[in-house]
C-alpha cells in the first residue's frame, strides 16, 4: 500500500471519527454473532445475510443511517475476509476492536475523479460524507480502486491506497547474503555490515519514563491522564516511524543488491511471549525476559522479513536457526565455548576470530541448517502457502 498523511479540518475529523465508530460497531456486532455460533444452533450468518441485517438496522436506527453505507458494508467484508484467513490458517482469529486502537475504515469503488492534485506537494481525496480532504503527496499517487483511512494513537490521520507494488529489481551482479537478526545489532550481514534500527534518543527515553510514572499516578478518567496518554502516544509514534523508515530503506537496499536473501526461520510470536506464568506456577526472570521481548520487538525483526518477501518475492529463504551462532563459518566446528561474548567469536578448533553476529550471518548465507555435530541439512523452503484443507464457506460457518 501507498500511505500518505491526511490533514482534515476540525469538522472533517468529527465525521471521520463517526465513520470509524460505525465500522468498529459493525465489526464487533459481526464478531459477536460469530461467537454465538454452535453446531446445535445452525450456521452463523454470512456476509450476504449480515448485509441484509445491516439494511434493516439502518432503516430502524437513524444514527446508523446517517453514516456511509459503503463504510459499514466494507467493515462486514473485511470481517468476512479476516474470518476466511483464520480458517485458512494464515491469520489470527478476529478479535473485538477497541476505541482508540486500530481506528479506520475502507472505501471502495474509487474513481479517478475522486483524486485532485492541488500543487507540487498537496492533493485531495474525496471521502464519503466528508468531502475533499487534503493529504501531503510525498510520491506519485497510484491508480487504486479502494483506499483505507486510519487514525493512530497519536491522533494522526493517514490514507493508504490499495495497490500491489512492483518487485524491486536486482541491480548489478547480485549474489547471496545472510542476515542475522539480534537485539544489540538489529541486522548483521554476511558481508560484514552491522545495521542498527534507530529508536528513541536517550533524552526521549528518559522523558518517556517520566511520563509513564506520572501516568501511573494519574486518576483514571481525568483530563490529566488523557493528556499524558497523548504525549506518550506521540513518543511511541516517533519511535515506530523511525523503525518503519529503517525497515523500508534496509529492505529496499538488500532487495536491490542481492539476488538471494537468507534469514533465520524464527518464531517471533513464541519468542516474545511473557514469562510471567500463572499464580500457581509463577515464572522466573520475568523482568529480564520482558526487557528481551522489548528489544526484539524494537528491532523490527518480523517487519524486516515481511517487507523483504514483498519486495523480493521468491528470493527470500528461511534457514533453520539452530546452532548458527555456535558454528565456525571457517572450519564448521560447533561449540558453545567458541562464542566468548555477545559480540566476539573465537573458534576453539581452528582459532578463527570474528564478530559473533557476522559469523552467524555467514552460516546463514551458506543456506544450510547446522546440526549439533557440525553437519548440514537441507534448508527449509520458503514463500509457500500452508498446506491445509480448504476453509469452510462463510455461509456455513
Amino acid at each position: 500500500m501507498s500511505r500518505f498523511r491526511l490533514y482534515p479540518t476540525a469538522d472533517q475529523v468529527a465525521v471521520l471519527e463517526s465513520h470509524c465508530g460505525h465500522a468498529r460497531y459493525v465489526w464487533n456486532l459481526a464478531l459477536e454473532q460469530q461467537s454465538w455460533w454452535h453446531p446445535r444452533r445452525g450456521p452463523a450468518p454470512g456476509y450476504a445475510e449480515q448485509n441484509r441485517q445491516l439494511t434493516d438496522a439502518r432503516r430502524e436506527f437513524g444514527w446508523l443511517a446517517a453514516g456511509s453505507v459503503i463504510v459499514q458494508q466494507q467493515a462486514l467484508r473485511d470481517f468476512a475476509t479476516a474470518l476466511a484467513g483464520f480458517f485458512r490458517g494464515s491469520h489470527r482469529k478476529p478479535s473485538f476492536r477497541k476505541r482508540g486502537r486500530g481506528e479506520g475504515f475502507r472505501n471502495v469503488a474509487v474513481k479517478p475523479g475522486d483524486f485532485r492534485r492541488e500543487n507540487r506537494r498537496w492533493s485531495r481525496v474525496r471521502v464519503p460524507k466528508v468531502g475533499w480532504v487534503r493529504f501531503r503527496r510525498t510520491r506519485p499517487v497510484p491508480a487504486a480502486t479502494s483506499f483505507r483511512v486510519t487514525r493512530d494513537r497519536a491522533g494522526r490521520w493517514h490514507v493508504a491506497f490499495a495497490v500491489v507494488p512492483d518487485p524491486v529489481a536486482v541491480s548489478g551482479a547480485g549474489g547471496v547474503v545472510g542476515v542475522d537478526r539480534g537485539v544489540v545489532v538489529s541486522a548483521a550481514l554476511s558481508t560484514g555490515e552491522l545495521l542498527r534500527c534507530p529508536g528513541l534518543r536517550r533524552e526521549e527515553a528518559a522523558r518517556l519514563f517520566r511520563l509513564q510514572r506520572r501516568l501511573a499516578r494519574a486518576k483514571r478518567g481525568s483530563h490529566r491522564r488523557g493528556r499524558l496518554k497523548a504525549r506518550i502516544a506521540r513518543l511511541r509514534a516517533r519511535e515506530s516511524d523511525r523503525r518503519k523508515d529503517w525497515v523500508e530503506k534496509t529492505s529496499t537496499d538488500l532487495a536491490r543488491r542481492f539476488e538471494v536473501i537468507r534469514v533465520e526461520d524464527l518464531k517471533i510470536r513464541q519468542m516474545t511471549r511473557s514469562a510471567r506464568g500463572t499464580v500457581d506456577a509463577p515464572g522466573t526472570n520475568v523482568r529480564a525476559k520482558a526487557g528481551l521481548n522489548r528489544g526484539i520487538l524494537a528491532g523490527g525483526w518480523g517487519l524486516l522479513v515481511r517487507r523483504l518477501e514483498q519486495k523480493a518475492p521468491g528470493r527470500v529463504e528461511r534457514i533453520p536457526a539452530a546452532y548458527t551462532s555456535r558454528r565456525c563459518s571457517s572450519c564448521g566446528h560447533v561449540a558453545a565455548e567458541s562464542r566468548e561474548s555477545q559480540s566476539r567469536f573465537v573458534c576453539v578448533a581452528c582459532g578463527h576470530e570474528s564478530n559473533a553476529d557476522i559469523n552467524a550471518a555467514r552460516n546463514i548465507a551458506a543456506g544450510r541448517a547446522v546440526t549439533p555435530q557440525g553437519g548440514r541439512a537441507l534448508a527449509v523452503p520458503v514463500n509457500r502457502e500452508p498446506q491445509r484443507t480448504a476453509p469452510p464457506s462463510l455461509a456455513g460457518v
